[in-house]
């Protein structure tokens, strides 16, 4: 399929059994290591393959700006310049999986042409008939540990002896790598600049070979040309003093790279990370850097600690092939578990309430500040006899102290089902992401916490049930802003005056903090007095509230919609400050929008004036009241989203008057990121008075 669509890198995800995650199953073109921070992809992570196995269907992206765009975790991952398409697998209407295919950078643009497509879906539709085939034979294929590689030319070669004098009379050295970075050839003169013998040179990495080479920017590089198939080039130097251009050249089988000496003159500046030459240690892969970069990435959009753990789970044990996670934290002397994934309740049981002065693994990587690792059963009951049979179905642990500005709050226990052997490398990412949880953990609970006093405070100011009338029925919604645990100032009231009669508010404070939602509490309450005191006159009552928030100089205004409802007499009358006009929806279903002429927000100008509106309301009659929050919305005039509402008022209108709020109210519910608050409240006459 690949050489179809003349694409250079493919790979093959499988649903994992049991497991909201894919898996990958077969690699063309590039190493495994490439892709082994998405070894294990959680179906929810905002990634192509995830995506196109959600929505069953294909996914186009055409370059570096769009995957910056669309998928920003990858464009961190991967920051370079390549087409990918990806498409689902699906067998009679049942998803397998996804394929993915890369392109050379540079490709133009604008996605493949249907023939193109069509050769991938039939491809796809060749490795679903395969995959269907092998479970009706009852021998299902499903990803495991040992990935199926593919990489042309994969194997070393020797040289000829001519070839070898042809190069060696040029002043620059050549190299030939293969798909892993191996050196397969090296010239004389490249032997000689890079100051080791040929023969030490070949079969080796690059930047394995060379500890001067072992910073992870120059791998970076080679990655970027073998993903790209762009030539790419950096500058490094050899200790002490002796600095070296490499150019690098590949195609779908390797790399050709050139190694020449800086000019003498300076004017091929090294750059920064090679300032120094690193010392004798192996640093951190890039792969290392990516996984710490994807959960960074990832951390900085968790609000709440419900919102790190799902992270944590998503990212974390996907890439390093866990099966189980827990996330503790420290309360009043003991552990107690605030999330976890893979273990069964009972499990996760063992692990709250800990006293940190137990002999537990849990409580020592806390303690300590120093992560334990455990890759057999064997080991782990060696060193805590007592935990012999507490985590059954589990072969190898993780012990990761949180550690936060110096301070322990907690541990996260990565498990895995079979026994697993720790790399240098991975202990030390595993370490480094403890740090970054920490981070967000503590972030996270104080933003919950700020967030239920917040609602709390909302709450309180906010009318606990709506009065009953007879031949009347009310409804009311409200709902917070999405983004952010600012409160806000939307507030609403049903206000009884006597037995036939009875007013109704609903108002916008601007501003959404604890001052907004301080001054809603001193209206609502002025509202209600002036209300009492004026016969409920809405004219009078607004006036006066206006003249009450010139005199205390908030320095915020009060949009506000006030009705008086006679049900003796069948009749309303409106008043409106700034507020978006009210509703009408008259029993025969025709519904309109009422023209109350209005005045200024009040707090502005002591001496504004609020002129009245009557209008009949016989049974059946239905008045909705409202903040712009339920109509304004990015990109949409507010002429047409008022009349919208007013559409599906008149459509759905015979509904029961709560199912009737939720409907209208349904949209501003699935916003994902609503940054206002939005307040409905229904009233339907139902009887002569």
């Amino acid at each position: 399929m690949l050489g179809d669509v003349g694409a250079h890198v493919g790979a093959l995800y499988l649903l994992v059994p049991d497991e909201h995650s894919l898996g990958i199953t077969v690699m063309v073109g590039l190493p495994t290591e490439f892709a082994h921070p998405w070894l294990r992809i959680g179906l929810d992570v905002p990634l192509p393959l995830a995506d196109v196995v959600r929505r069953r269907s294909p996914v186009w992206v055409s370059g570096a700006q769009e995957m910056v765009r669309r998928y920003p975790r990858a464009a961190i991952a991967l920051p370079y310049d390549f087409p990918l398409a990806a498409l689902p697998i699906i067998a009679d209407g049942t998803v397998h999986g996804a394929v993915f295919v890369l392109w050379p950078g540079g490709r133009a643009e604008a996605p493949p042409d249907e023939t193109v497509w069509e050769r991938m879906r039939a491809g796809v539709a060749d490795i679903a008939g395969l995959l269907d085939e092998a479970e009706r034979a009852g021998a299902p294929i499903r990803p495991t540990s040992d990935t199926l590689e593919f990489l042309p030319h994969d194997q070393g070669t020797s040289t000829p002896d001519v070839l070898a004098s042809m190069a060696d009379r040029l002043p620059e050295g050549m190299c030939s790598l293969d798909l892993r970075g191996r050196l397969t050839a090296v010239t004389p003169t490249a032997a000689r600049l890079l100051g080791e013998p040929a023969e030490r040179l070949v079969g080796v990495r690059l930047w394995g070979g060379l500890s001067w080479l072992r910073d992870p920017v120059y791998e970076d590089r080679y990655r970027a040309a073998l993903i790209t198939q762009r030539s790419t080039s950096f500058v490094a130097v050899r200790p002490p003093d002796r600095w070296l251009s490499f150019e690098l050249y590949p195609d779908r089988s390797g790399v050709t790279a050139r190694v020449r000496p800086v000019n003498a003159d300076g004017r091929a500046e090294p750059p920064s990370p090679s300032a120094s030459p690193p010392g004798p240690a192996t640093p951190t892969r890039v792969g290392a850097f990516y996984h710490l970069l994807e959960l960074a990435s990832a951390l900085t959009e968790a609000r709440g600690v419900r919102d790190v753990v799902d992270t944590v789970a998503d990212q974390i044990m996907p890439a390093f092939g866990g099966q189980a996670l827990a996330l503790l934290t420290v309360e009043a002397g003991r552990l107690r578990v605030i999330g976890y994934r893979g273990y069964e309740p009972s499990t996760a049981e063992l692990f709250d309430h800990t006293p940190i002065t137990s002999f537990t693994p849990g409580a020592h990587a806390l303690v300590t500040g120093a992560p334990t690792f455990f890759e057999t059963r064997e080991d782990l009951e060696r060193v805590y006899p007592a935990r012999s049979g507490t985590q059954q179905g589990m072969g190898a642990w993780a012990f990761l102290p949180l550690i936060a500005s110096g301070r322990p709050i907690g541990t996260c226990v990565l498990a895995f089902t079979r026994s697993h052997q720790f790399s240098v490398e991975e202990r030390a990412v595993l370490n480094s992401l403890g740090g970054l949880i920490a981070q967000a953990l503590e972030r996270a609970r104080l933003y919950d916490v700020e967030h239920e006093l917040a609602r709390g405070l909302q709450s309180g100011l906010l009318p606990h049930e709506l009065p009953a009338l007879p031949g009347l029925e009310s409804a009311a919604r409200y709902l917070p802003g999405t983004e952010g645990m600012d409160i806000g100032g939307d507030f609403y009231d049903l206000i009884r005056l006597g037995e036939d009669e009875i007013a109704a508010v609903v108002g916008d404070v601007q501003g959404h903090n604890v001052t907004a939602a301080a001054l809603m509490g001193q209206v609502r309450t002025a509202v209600r007095a002036y209300a009492a005191t004026s016969n409920g006159d809405p004219e009078r009552v607004l006036a006066r509230t206006n003249r009450l928030l010139t005199d205390l100089d908030p320095g915020l205004f009060v949009s506000c919609v006030y009705l008086h409802l006679n049900l003796r007499r069948n009749e309303a009358c409106l008043a409106r400050a700034g507020h978006p006009q009210p509703l009408l929806r008259h029993p025969s279903g025709r519904t309109e929008v009422v023209d109350v002429p209005g005045g200024l927000l009040l707090g502005i100008d002591p001496t504004a004036e609020y002129p009245e509106v009557r209008l009949p309301m016989p049974p059946g009659a239905i008045l909705a009241l409202y903040t712009d929050g339920l109509v304004e919305e990015p990109g949409v005039d507010l002429d047409d989203a008022v009349s919208d509402l007013a559409d599906r008022l008149g459509r759905e209108g015979d509904r029961p008057l709560g199912h009737l709020a939720n409907r209208l109210t349904s949209h501003a519910h699935l916003a994902e990121h609503r940054t206002d608050d939005v307040v409905l409240l229904l009233l339907r006459t139902v009887g002569e008075g």
